[in-house]
């Protein structure tokens, strides 16, 4: 799914011009597998399946593959339909500095949700 985030985001202007004084690391982990994401200006720099073991990113949003693939229907089910509802069932946990998260949560919950409908 995120291997193609860097199309999806980069090609909405609305998204771009959103995060465009965001530059941030990030590690979204589907299951076993991180993927570092970067972004540059709000738009997506690199998609990183496995980085390497100590890889500088700023926060990370992990959840297990199932809970991802609610997350990323078209409509999803009630507890899959935002990062704070899958982390207050405990089906996704966020840690690490929550200041650019925060800062830019609009953002971060669009780039999140862009690939829904996709699988």
């Amino acid at each position: 799914m995120l291997s193609r985030l860097s199309d999806l985001v980069n090609g909405d202007a609305d998204l771009v011009r959103r995060g465009q004084y965001l530059t941030a690391s990030f590690i979204v982990g589907i299951g076993d597998t991180d993927w570092l994401i970067e972004i540059s200006k709000g738009r997506v720099a690199t998609v990183l399946p496995e980085p390497a073991l100590m890889t500088s990113s700023q926060f990370s949003i992990r959840a297990p593959e199932g809970a991802w693939r609610e997350f990323w229907q078209p409509v999803p089910i009630p507890g899959f339909h935002d990062i704070f509802a899958m982390t207050k069932s405990g089906d996704a946990t966020v840690e690490g500095d929550f200041q650019p998260f925060m800062a830019n949560l609009r953002y971060f919950k669009d780039l999140l949700a862009a690939p829904r409908g996709q699988i």
